[in-house]
């Protein structure tokens, strides 16, 4: 049985400041893609590669994404961000620091 993101926990610290870095103003330009790809799997998204990406189902939202290889780009920072928030992840209210 898979979990939703609200059901499970956030219990890694890293993990929660990786997702607190994503809704950071400014925004945050020196994501690790490893480290956004392992907080993803621990919200209980599911991952597809696609051409260059990835596809990614959360909270059924779903959203392809092109984690690069050494940080996030900034028009894929904003598009996780939608995926989440519509997903209804709230950093603040639901994984704080």
């Amino acid at each position: 049985m898979r979990h939703s993101h609200r059901e499970t926990s956030t219990s890694n610290h890293h993990h929660r400041k990786v997702l607190h870095g994503i809704f950071a103003h400014p925004l945050n330009h020196n994501l690790d893609p490893g480290a956004v790809e392992h907080l993803l799997m621990e919200l209980g998204a599911e991952m597809h590669p696609v051409r260059g990406g990835l596809r990614v189902t959360l909270g059924g939202t779903q959203e392809s994404v092109h984690l690069g290889k050494h940080s996030l780009p900034g028009e894929e920072v904003m598009r996780l961000r939608k995926l989440l928030t519509t997903a209804g992840v709230a950093p603040e209210r639901d994984h704080p620091l």
